[in-house]
C-alpha cells in the first residue's frame, strides 16, 4: 500500500475534500446525528462551496489547511486557525476545526500528520470532539489534549472541549 502523504490544500482540491467530509461524517456521525443531516441533498455541495471560500478567500488566509493522500486517494482532510470560542482566559493560541480520516485508513499516520501540519506540535490548542467518540478522544489524547469540562450540543451531537498546553 502506497504511503500516506501531508499537504497543504490547494483550491484544486475543494471537490474531494467535499467528498471526504460528507462521507467521513457519515461514518463518524451516523447514529449520533439525525440521518436528515447526514443525508440532506446538497451536502455535498455545500462542503465544497465551504472548502472552496476557506481555501482560497483572503479573509481566511490565517487558517491552515493541509490534505492527506494515498496515491492518488485524497484520504483525509484538516484544518485550523485563531481560536473561535477562546474567552479571555484561554490558554491556547490556536483551535482545530476540522480533522477526518476515512475509517479505513485510521491507524495509517494519516490523522496524526494531518494534526501536525495544521498545529505545530508545541503549540498551545483546542478543539471540539463528539461525545461520545472514545476512538477521536483517545487520538487526541495521545496528542496532549484533555478535556476541560467545557461541553455544548451542536446539530444534536454532544462535543467536549479538549485543550492542550503548549510544550
Amino acid at each position: 500500500m502506497d504511503e500516506v502523504r501531508i499537504r497543504p490544500a490547494v483550491a484544486d482540491d475543494a471537490a474531494g475534500m467535499a467528498r471526504v467530509h460528507v462521507e467521513t461524517w457519515r461514518e463518524t456521525y451516523r447514529g449520533l446525528m439525525r440521518d436528515e443531516v447526514l443525508d440532506r441533498p446538497g451536502f455535498e455541495a455545500s462542503r465544497h462551496k465551504f472548502w472552496t471560500a476557506a481555501i482560497t478567500d483572503p479573509r481566511f488566509a490565517r487558517n491552515r489547511i493541509a490534505v492527506a493522500h494515498r496515491g492518488d486517494e485524497l484520504i483525509g482532510i484538516a484544518m485550523a486557525g485563531p481560536p473561535m470560542d477562546a474567552g479571555a482566559d484561554a490558554s491556547w493560541s490556536a483551535q482545530l476545526y476540522v480533522l477526518y480520516v476515512y475509517a479505513a485508513h485510521h491507524g495509517s499516520g494519516a490523522g496524526g500528520g494531518l494534526l501536525d501540519a495544521v498545529i505545530d506540535p508545541g503549540e498551545p490548542a483546542a478543539l471540539w470532539v463528539a461525545d461520545p467518540n472514545p476512538r477521536a478522544q483517545a487520538f487526541y489524547r495521545k496528542h496532549g489534549f484533555a478535556p476541560d469540562g467545557t461541553s455544548k450540543v451542536d446539530d444534536g451531537v454532544g462535543e467536549i472541549r479538549m485543550v492542550r498546553a503548549g510544550r
